[in-house]
């Protein structure tokens, strides 16, 4: 990344994390979650645990797949790939779903920085889902042009709030286990 973008970024993250006035909203946003923590193996789940790892990086992968994957139809397919990406936009929007409750499972288990900068990020996930949901109604009523500027605009929106998580992973140690394999033994443990 060019130094001054990635410099950038990182006052950008830096002002997220020292945001106090963020905290009310997270909290009411914690207690509404709350019942996540206790759904059992539906729990375990969501964090990850049958996989041995958090669920939260897997479950991102089919969203955002399928998301870039109608964004490339809309700008190389042509008209013969319209269909193909109105059901990827859908596929995405069906999937986003999942991904939102292993990444707020893991945010639970979050305080003070962190938690500001993850409430941004399901702020920002929020945002380009909505542009998404918004792009397959418009491709559904015939209104593909629209479809795709919201779908793109959806893409910049996700593209932001993937290096949020990014940076909760790689500079907070959101999601990383302490004493889990290659590990050893050392680093944040934030998640159940």
């Amino acid at each position: 990344m060019d130094t001054t973008l990635n410099q950038t970024a990182e006052r950008v993250a830096r002002l997220i994390e020292g945001a106090e006035v963020l905290d009310p909203l997270a909290a009411g946003v914690a207690r509404v979650l709350s019942p996540l923590r206790r759904l059992g193996a539906l729990s375990d789940l969501l964090a990850g645990a049958p996989l041995g790892h958090p669920a939260h990086p897997a479950a991102i992968l089919l969203p955002l797949g399928a998301w870039s994957s109608a964004a490339l139809l809309d700008v190389v397919g042509g008209e013969a790939s319209r269909d193909a990406a109105t059901t990827l936009v859908g596929l995405g929007v069906l999937t986003a779903t999942p991904a939102a409750l292993t990444g707020a499972k893991d945010w639970l288990d979050t305080d003070g920085p962190a938690r500001r900068v993850g409430l941004v990020h399901a702020l920002t996930n929020s945002t380009a889902l909505a542009c998404f949901a918004s792009s397959w109604w418009a491709r559904r009523t015939g209104r593909h042009r629209r479809g795709v500027a919201l779908g793109l605009a959806g893409c910049g929106v996700v593209t932001l709030s993937a290096w949020l998580g990014g940076h909760l992973t790689y500079a907070r140690g959101v999601g990383v286990r302490a004493g889990a394999p290659g590990q050893g033994g050392a680093g944040p443990s934030t998640t159940a």
